[in-house]
């Protein structure tokens, strides 16, 4: 299974387990698409948090996730963890499972660490501008030397600012193809700030495993959305469960 790109971090809880991956695991943002070994578990809860939202919930640097699929207990502890794997297998509906969910990592929050304001503000401005809006220039308006903001990002964001300006530009090119009709990709990469086509084309190779064409092809309208809501845009919270 390929795994898009994504700002987002996933938490994952299984309902019934299954041969591949701990009981219950985290996977961290990721700059390119990722080839997901093994099938998924019969019946899981997944959580997808905002990187800075993620940070503040997992208390721990982000950075530590870019390996990829982390051990809940690496994060948790052993004894939190566990405990909040048996009491949402134990519950008797998806919605308590929400519900023991909700608490936990609310609870975390109040105590977990907060991003830097100065991060927090590159964020907005990334996600304001599409991904346009420069580097250097960002560091310079929160006082941070481009290195220090680079740092920072990783640490707090679990990407670099380019790569998150990448993935934002990126998902304004997405949220052009809710329709049936095949776009002008040479006009799609003028308005959404690529060099050229060619650069166009090269980003979506990075970040969906195909091409332009093949991703138009292969995803209807409706699973384009689903695709930008659940692994490009990087969203508060957001709670799944398999079949």
């Amino acid at each position: 299974m390929v795994r898009p790109a994504t700002a987002s971090v996933s938490l994952i809880v299984k309902i019934r387990d299954s041969a591949h991956r701990p009981p219950a695991f985290v996977n961290g943002g990721h700059g390119r698409c990722v080839i997901i070994e093994g099938a998924c578990a019969p019946a899981y809860l997944e959580v997808r948090l905002a990187p800075l939202g993620a940070y503040t919930m997992l208390g721990i640097p982000l950075s530590e996730l870019s390996a990829g699929i982390v051990d809940l207990r690496e994060v948790f502890g052993g004894e939190d963890s566990e405990r909040l794997l048996e009491q949402v297998r134990a519950a008797p509906t998806w919605d308590l499972r929400f519900r023991l969910m909700d608490d936990h990592l609310l609870r975390r929050a109040q105590a977990g660490p907060h991003a830097a304001p100065e991060v927090a503000f590159a964020w907005q401005r990334l996600l304001a501008s599409n991904g346009t809006a420069p580097i250097k220039a960002i560091a310079a308006e929160v006082g941070w030397s481009h290195k220090h903001l680079i740092t920072m990002c990783k640490q707090q964001v679990g990407l670099t600012p380019k790569t998150i300006a990448r993935l934002v530009r990126f998902n304004r090119l997405l949220s052009c193809l809710n329709d049936s009709t095949m776009p002008s990709w040479r006009q799609l990469a003028a308005e959404c700030g690529y060099a050229d086509q060619a650069h166009l084309a090269r980003d979506f190779r990075e970040f969906t495993g195909t091409t332009p064409g093949g991703f138009f092809d292969d995803a209807r309208p409706a699973d384009r959305v689903h695709d930008i809501q659940d692994h490009l845009v990087p969203v508060a919270y957001q709670g799944t469960h398999g079949p």
